[in-house]
């Protein structure tokens, strides 16, 4: 038995859509395709704000002295380095389990989860680095905040993710 797609009135077989798929597998294929690059996507955002937010400070006087030379700057500098670190790394493992057929749906959520969450954070402590200025289009950084707002719920919410790894880790699902 053959599917067809109707668009428009128009009747077309459904391997000429998504060849090879059957039933849910293709769309669903095509949602870890788009998660997979959100795993990326995630992280150019933070590293721009982090970029951003490091050169801002170097330049902003605050009391007779640059922002970047007080230590609470630096920390939030710091770990914001470690978490852009720690998400590329996490991209980078599964680039290559994805290069090398082994990369499961699981690990894309763990990824899309991991660095969503920590790229938006990132963005998050940036504009607050940036003070009133963090607010403004001058600076990329409020609106990677807002797409990243937007990549939190898009291909999948935090809560789906967290899901699909605790059936992962207990066999159980925890939603029907």
């Amino acid at each position: 038995m053959t599917s067809e797609l109707v668009l428009d009135g128009v009747r077309l077989p459904g391997e000429a859509v998504l060849p090879g798929a059957r039933g849910l597998s293709g769309p669903l294929g095509c949602l870890n395709e788009a998660r997979f690059g959100i795993v990326f996507g995630a992280m150019g955002a933070a590293l721009d704000c982090l970029e951003t937010a490091i050169a801002y400070a170097a330049d902003r006087e605050v009391f007779a002295r640059p922002l970047s030379s007080y230590q609470l700057t630096q920390e939030k500098l710091a770990d914001m380095a470690l978490e852009l670190g720690k998400g590329l790394l996490l991209a980078v493992h599964l680039g290559r389990l994805k290069e090398a057929g082994a990369l499961t749906p699981e690990q894309v959520s763990a990824g899309k989860l991991n660095n969503v969450r920590e790229a938006l954070e990132i963005a998050r402590t940036c504009r607050t680095l940036l003070g009133a200025s963090g607010i403004t289009l001058e600076y990329p950084v409020i609106r990677h905040a807002v797409n990243l707002e937007s990549v939190l719920t898009y291909e999948g919410t935090s809560e789906i993710h967290t899901l699909v790894l605790g059936k992962a880790l207990t066999g159980i699902a925890a939603f029907h």
